[in-house]
């Protein structure tokens, strides 16, 4: 039986090997700069070129992972998601194509190594983890998205870019979900 870290490892090696920028986000990145919380899904954030998806559609295992190669090429069109299942363990990756704004630009401009799940792998700073997860919150995901802020908070806050930060909610019109968050983790 594999693991997380086993998908995890065998993502970000073939991301690397085919030099596809990405970074980890979503659940796994906020474990790795806040609390620990559980999850059945890897979330990525990929910025290939047609060629390199293609290479990576095609290095794909079909007899170990499933995806659906029209979803992946159409994700790509238009800057969507689609999955990698891992059929072993039934851990998802969910790949997330960059999105062409100028916070998803400079949020994978800024990623860094870090530790996730035990596995060495790029992914967003405590920062960008946050900006994220208020977007979700806003967009009405879930209240666990605003503990997940807290729980970074608790755990890096005074090593947190407050000016970082303050220029991204203020322009994504995120104060609401983050005077919210702050509130949680006093």
């Amino acid at each position: 039986m594999t693991t997380p870290a086993t998908t995890l490892a065998w993502a970000t090696g073939l991301l690397d090997q085919l030099g596809i920028p990405h970074m980890v986000v979503g659940s796994f990145a906020s474990s790795a700069h806040g609390l620990p919380r559980t999850t059945q899904d890897i979330d990525v954030v990929i910025d290939p070129t047609p060629a390199q998806l293609t290479a990576l559609l095609a290095a794909i295992d079909l007899d170990r992972f499933y995806v659906d190669a029209d979803t992946a090429r159409d994700a790509l069109r238009r800057r969507g998601m689609f999955n990698i299942i891992d059929m072993a363990n039934g851990w998802k990756l969910d790949l997330v194509i960059r999105k062409a704004t100028a916070h998803a630009i400079e949020e994978l401009e800024r990623r860094v190594v870090g530790t996730v799940a035990g596995v060495p792998a790029p992914l967003a700073t405590a920062e960008d983890v946050i900006i994220g997860k208020l977007m979700w919150a806003r967009a009405g995901a879930s209240d666990r998205q605003l503990a997940d802020v807290a729980g970074i908070l608790t755990t890096r806050g005074p090593q947190l870019d407050r000016p970082y930060l303050a220029r991204w909610i203020g322009e994504l019109g995120l104060d609401g979900e983050w005077q919210r968050a702050q509130a949680l983790a006093t």
